[in-house]
């Protein structure tokens, strides 16, 4: 039966490109946070557009997913949903449900995530809504419901087993068909798409043959367990020792899964002896991912997608469907710049959120994007895919019989290296930030600055261009302002600075990026942080970021 129960409104419910982050805390202990933010999320949908509609409902397994995955049942049913399709004991990657909401026409997908974020009772949780395009979709609609919401609805007697595969059906009094709960299998309908897009006979046999190459995956604890043994293992034949941390775990054994250097670390020692030829790591919810090769050799992300883009001849869905663009965030460096610009196609250069991807590809203007934050994807769904990401390195090794360092050392042979690097500087004080933020954009937008010429040691970077970025859609004329800070000098080099979450109680992060392009092969073997240093004594400068948030230096650097 349904009920209505009167609610009073949150003033902390305004979405950011990757939905609603709050620490586990708040959505569990906070009388009717999730109640409100799901009824905010469900009414932002057009009542006749959600009469019947189909939603995907899935979790990176973190603590408190299968609570909220059953008040979302209760929730919909009583919403009018008529039909839910929900990843085994709740469990669905993010690109997973990208792939099932545009199989099956479904009007939307719920994914309970926060990414990258620790998880457990001390740690955070998410929620984020995507639609067919992979935009996140309804931000400002649901924020503006949220803050004038005086009840919800649900059927608080409604039950679900979340372990049982197949279909439930439940007679409501209030509507004219049952509403339908359907629990699938998390990994098949995904696998399926990566049979289409790739020749699994060939990297079968670079994983199996007589020159195996030896792998070393790291699931984190998170999602992607399940799906690198049934596809990496069972389908493609490496061994299964070749995964670990495979098994989900609410608190993803105590550490963030975030895969990077600094916090995939078991990956970094295990590839670091020698002993494996390709090494791999996934965040929670399976949208982003870390290369490495022999002896610990990084690929920097935005090297990742530059190398993808120019070997796309060997995958067979590019040789079927064609390349019509690239994309790529801001922050990212200019790499695949290089690669459109050699190939004669379009590079589309974007704010961050996978959403102005989207429009992208359904224009038919771009078939690859990547961001610097470790996620990459093409239009086989919309959203950045970290296994996908794997096979098509695979692909390519397999193709090229080469090393993972030998492919990256060629591409920088041909296209010259870009030097990059990410300072992120975490759970700051809110205020502090966005003075810091605001009072940098005067410094650089000053005309005199645009003169600026910096000495670090024996160089000297001239300042060609700075500007807070903006983007205008090419598909549908939105404006996207105050995207981030960046200068831009003659010899190329650039420096970035943004800031996010800050709200949530999580504190604001600023990132500063600096690129440095560098043409001679000779030069390539260099230490980034050597390379970049002078950039970096640049920002520290100009910004003042030690004396303005009491810092010694970043959380991360990558």
């Amino acid at each position: 039966m349904t009920k209505r129960r009167v609610t009073k409104t949150q003033s902390d419910q305004r979405p950011g490109t990757s939905g609603l982050r709050r620490k586990t805390a708040v959505f569990e202990g906070k009388r009717n946070y999730l109640q409100n933010y799901i009824q905010s999320l469900l009414s932002s949908i057009d009542l006749r557009d959600r009469q019947g509609c189909t939603m995907v409902v899935g979790s990176d397994g973190r603590y408190f997913s299968r609570a909220a995955t059953e008040v979302i049942v209760q929730m919909a049913a009583a919403n009018g949903i008529g039909r839910l399709v929900i990843g085994h004991n709740s469990l669905l990657s993010t690109p997973a449900v990208s792939c099932i909401i545009r199989k099956i026409k479904a009007i939307g997908g719920i994914i309970l995530t926060a990414s990258h974020n620790s998880g457990g009772p001390g740690g955070d949780f998410g929620i984020k809504f995507n639609v067919a395009n992979g935009g996140e979709g309804m931000m400002e609609r649901i924020s503006q419901v949220s803050r004038t919401l005086e009840e919800y609805a649900i059927c608080p007697d409604l039950r679900i087993d979340l372990s049982r595969l197949g279909r439930q059906e439940f007679d409501l009094e209030n509507k004219f068909k049952p509403f339908r709960v359907e629990i699938v299998d998390s990994v098949e309908v995904y696998l399926q798409l990566l049979r289409s897009i790739f020749d699994f006979s060939a990297i079968k046999s670079l994983l199996t043959g007589p020159d195996q190459l030896k792998i070393h995956i790291d699931a984190m604890n998170g999602v992607m367990g399940p799906y690198v043994r049934r596809i990496l293992c069972d389908e493609l034949g490496a061994p299964a020792n070749s995964a670990v941390n495979c098994v989900p775990l609410e608190d993803f054994g105590g550490r963030p899964p975030e895969p990077n250097l600094t916090y995939a670390t078991s990956l970094v020692e295990a590839m670091k002896g020698g002993d494996f030829g390709f090494g791999a790591a996934f965040d929670a919810d399976g949208d982003r991912y870390m290369i490495l090769g022999e002896n610990g050799f990084f690929v920097n992300p935005s090297d990742s997608v530059a190398i993808m883009a120019a070997n796309l001849s060997t995958i067979p869905y590019f040789k079927q469907h064609g390349v019509r663009g690239f994309a790529r965030s801001m922050a990212t460096s200019c790499a695949l710049d290089r690669v459109a610009k050699a190939m004669k196609l379009a590079l589309y250069e974007t704010p961050a959120g996978w959403r102005y991807f989207g429009n992208l590809m359904d224009s038919g203007r771009c078939s690859l994007c990547g961001e610097e934050s470790f996620g990459t994807g093409s239009d086989h769904i919309r959203e950045k895919d970290g296994l996908w990401s794997v096979l098509m390195w695979l692909s390519i090794m397999a193709a090229r019989k080469q090393s993972v360092e030998q492919l990256v050392r060629e591409h920088w042979a041909k296209f010259g290296r870009n030097y990059f690097c990410r300072f992120d500087y975490e759970g700051l004080d809110p205020r502090a930030a966005f003075y810091l933020m605001r009072d940098l954009e005067t410094v650089i937008l000053d005309k005199a600055f645009t003169s600026q010429k910096f000495a670090v040691g024996d160089r000297i970077y001239s300042v060609e261009r700075a500007e807070n970025f903006e983007y205008i859609d090419p598909v549908d004329g939105t404006v996207a302002r105050n995207q981030g800070l960046k200068i831009t000098f003659t010899d190329a080099s650039r420096l970035m600075f943004r800031m996010s979450g800050s709200d949530g109680g999580m504190g604001a992060t600023i990132r500063i990026y600096a690129e440095s392009f560098e043409r001679d092969i000779e030069r390539h073997n260099r230490e980034t942080q050597v390379v970049l240093g002078p950039l970096i004594a640049i920002a520290l400068k100009i910004s003042n970021i030690h004396e303005r948030t009491g810092r010694s230096g970043p959380n991360v650097i990558t």
